[in-house]
């Protein structure tokens, strides 16, 4: 015996009470996503990269081939794993970011004088003349990315982005060893 569709239990109701109520929580939870640390300073990363890349379109850098060249420009002789340190990119990162500027002849490697074995960095010829013409646009982008906020904004978020990575920078998978800075117990 069968009963009627009319006598069947309503479990429609069921699921859409059940729904309603889990419906806050997995909007509770996509709020907390979009609210932790970690994905907004990757939006931040993202923002930042789209606005640096628009206003260099013209040079044709990235933000990482611009940090490497204002790297070599300051520290020319560097080897391939001091700039990586440099920049707290890693070895692999570095590698493909050199070998584009290779291919464009903006940089330049060369036996070390000391050791054969050695390889040193520096800028080309044109290569610094591309760094100098990317420097008023990447100050332009800088400008741009600060521009939501106002001057007393800008000291204390730069401050914070200090703060937070040099509490955290043991936990990076990169060092980050700033050029032109011996490391600790390291001698001249």
């Amino acid at each position: 015996m069968t009963t009627s569709p009319d006598l069947q239990p309503d479990h429609s109701a069921e699921a859409a009470v059940s729904a309603a109520s889990e419906k806050p929580q997995a909007t509770e939870y996509l709020e907390r996503l979009y609210a932790r640390p970690g994905f907004l300073l990757r939006r931040a990363h993202q923002i930042s990269a789209s606005v640096f890349e628009d206003s260099c379109r013209d040079v044709g850098l990235t933000p990482a081939q611009y940090g490497a060249m204002t790297v070599l420009h300051a520290q020319p002789g560097l080897d391939q794993s001091s700039l990586s340190r440099a920049l707290g990119f890693d070895k692999v990162t570095v590698l493909r970011v050199l070998r584009v500027l290779e291919n464009r002849g903006l940089v330049q490697r060369s036996p070390a004088p000391d050791n054969r074995r050695s390889l040193h960095l520096a800028l080309t010829d044109p290569g610094r003349a591309l760094l100098a013409d990317a420097r008023p646009l990447a100050e332009q982008a800088y400008q741009r990315l600060m521009d939501p906020l106002n001057q007393k904004q800008r000291l204390q978020f730069m401050d914070l982005l200090r703060q937070l990575t040099q509490g955290l920078e043991r936990h990076a998978r990169a060092p980050l060893v700033r050029a032109g800075v011996a490391a600790a117990g390291e001698k001249d």
